[in-house]
């Protein structure tokens, strides 16, 4: 029998020999023992890929030692997305950090109107990059942008996404599979503009995608009103609130109510001078040089008309009360954030233009100093004294917070908050230095540590950016007298004296961005999220060297 079935076998595989082969290709290299049916053919419609796994290769329950390798079907979601309640910014900081590999897949599947494989690949990433671009331009930082990017792909799901932020160039890829082409959408930051009602917003629209309350339609439509709203407050309000900030200042350091008469007025010519320069076209390096001369006009002024030591009391309270609306300490906190984060390039890029705002500050207020010392305005360094007058600078201090809050067009239920803070902040750097007797930078560390602390927690609780809670609080720990202090020796020629107040300025400047981003890790580090009883995921942080 053996035999037969043989014989019929190899009967029925013959073929006259020249009959040509089914196929052109070769499709493997032996040729079938006798009695052994030829594998079918592949079907040529519907190769199979090179990565494909072999069907029945994983039969059998994966071991311990499959572990390493990620199944076809991508690695199961884990605690870190399944947990109510918890933020988008905490799940998807989460996300950014891991490899491509080891990413969760999307829960669920893509979300459009009517089509059978989802939303268009192409309109959901240029979604993601006009968030990703309204954020960065409101002053964000480079790592809650990728997370907003990276949230509104993954909501619509696109998994396999690597979004970029750099300073002023914003891109996102998407690749299905690793045997397809990849989809690659980029776009140019050209303009930034101060709008925290705005950026508050945004962060609403990302929290409403992520919980499938939006589709792609609803979502382009949404930011399209984000875009078209006005701003909170006009250009009259703002310059108001500009006086206002310099008159507070100028009572934080000493100043009496003629004082921020005085430095109101000044500050308010600046910004309207600056409003006129930036009609005009000029960058925003001249409209800091022309913002910064009205104030140090107003101090010449004092002391040419009363020479006395009053007059130069009152002539550096108002200079410095103009300085503090002019700092740029919101660009700074953003600065050393990315680089403590990690994003390097957009840090250093934030670096150089707080260094030039400031360069324009300086140059203004030289330019002046410089004309009233040949007119014969004599200043002395010395001559801004420290009073301890606690219930003025606290009045003084939530003063300036408040109108802080106001130039940065925040929205009004997060005003009292935030002016409660810079009182907060205030509070502990007067215990710390005036009672304490402890060192300016410390105390200043930590009031600035505490800011970003309950900024973060205050930012946890409504569930939006942290920014408009921390940003006018650090109002009163600017180190305006430092930078008077320094600008003044510099133009009189004192230069050691000088440059060393200008090391204490930027000594105290690091020491609020590093405090505020400190208090702000701390927070997410320790504290739960309302609602929310497991603890917070964290996020990978990068492996560097050790000096070798």
């Amino acid at each position: 029998m053996a035999g037969e079935s043989r014989a019929s076998g190899s009967g029925a595989e013959q073929e006259p020999e020249d009959a040509k082969p089914s196929s052109d290709e070769v499709h493997s290299a032996f040729t079938p023992p006798s009695g052994l049916a030829v594998p079918p053919v592949p079907e040529d419609d519907h190769p199979s890929s090179e990565f494909a796994v072999p069907e029945g290769l994983l039969a059998s329950p994966p071991t311990e030692f499959s572990s390493a390798f990620t199944p076809p079907e991508g690695i199961p979601v884990v605690g870190m997305l399944d947990r109510p309640g918890l933020p988008w910014q905490d799940r998807m900081r989460t996300m950014i950090r891991l490899p491509l590999a080891e990413r969760p897949a999307p829960e669920r599947a893509g979300r459009g109107e009517g089509e059978e494989h989802g939303p268009s690949v192409p309109r959901v990433l240029d979604l993601t990059l006009r968030i990703g671009e309204l954020l960065l331009a409101g002053g964000e930082g480079a790592e809650d942008v990728e997370a907003a990017m990276f949230a509104t792909a993954h909501a619509f799901g696109l998994d396999r996404c690597e979004p970029t932020v750099t300073f002023t160039l914003l891109s996102i890829t998407h690749q299905p599979s690793l045997v397809d082409d990849p989809v690659t959408l980029s776009r140019t930051v050209r303009r930034r503009g101060t709008d925290y009602t705005r950026l508050a917003a945004v962060f609403q629209l990302v929290t409403d995608i992520t919980t499938g309350e939006l589709t792609l339609e609803e979502s382009y439509r949404r930011l399209a009103d984000i875009r078209r709203n006005r701003h909170p407050f006009t250009k009259g309000v703002l310059s108001l609130a500009s006086g206002l900030l310099s008159g507070a200042a100028s009572l934080l350091v000493g100043g009496g109510w003629l004082v921020f008469v005085l430095a109101a007025a000044g500050a308010i010519l600046g910004d309207r001078l600056a409003w006129f320069c930036a009609g005009r076209g000029l960058p925003e390096f001249y409209q800091f040089v022309a913002a910064a001369m009205p104030p140090a006009a107003m101090g010449v002024a004092v002391v040419l008309i009363d020479s006395g030591v009053t007059a130069e009391l009152q002539a550096g309270a108002v200079i410095t009360g103009g300085l503090f609306a002019l700092i740029p300490g919101r660009a700074l906190v953003a600065a050393v954030h990315d680089g403590l984060t990690g994003f390097y390039i957009t840090a250093s890029a934030r670096l150089l233009e707080v260094v030039y705002l400031i360069v324009g500050i300086v140059c203004g207020v030289l330019i002046v100093l410089y004309v009233g010392g040949e007119l014969g305005a004599e200043f002395d360094p010395e001559a801004l004294q420290h009073q301890e007058r606690p219930e003025v600078q606290l009045f003084a201090a939530m003063l300036l917070a408040l109108a802080f809050c106001v130039l940065l067009q925040q929205e009004r239920h997060t005003v009292l908050l935030a002016t409660l803070n810079g009182g907060v902040a205030w509070l502990v750097y007067g215990a710390m230095h005036d009672v304490g007797e402890l060192n300016p930078v410390a105390a200043t560390f930590a009031a600035a540590g505490l800011v970003g602390l309950f900024g973060q927690l205050m930012s946890r609780y409504q569930f939006a950016s942290s920014l408009p809670y921390v940003t006018a609080a650090i109002g009163p720990l600017l180190p305006g007298s430092a930078t008077y202090f320094g600008l003044l020796n510099i133009a009189q020629g004192n230069m050691d004296p000088g440059m060393e107040n200008m090391a204490r300025a930027v000594a105290l400047a690091l020491a609020i961005a590093i405090g505020v981003n400190l208090g702000g890790e701390l927070a997410r580090l320790f504290m739960k999220t309302p609602g929310v009883e497991t603890p917070l995921p964290g996020r990978r942080a990068a492996k560097r060297t050790r000096g070798f």
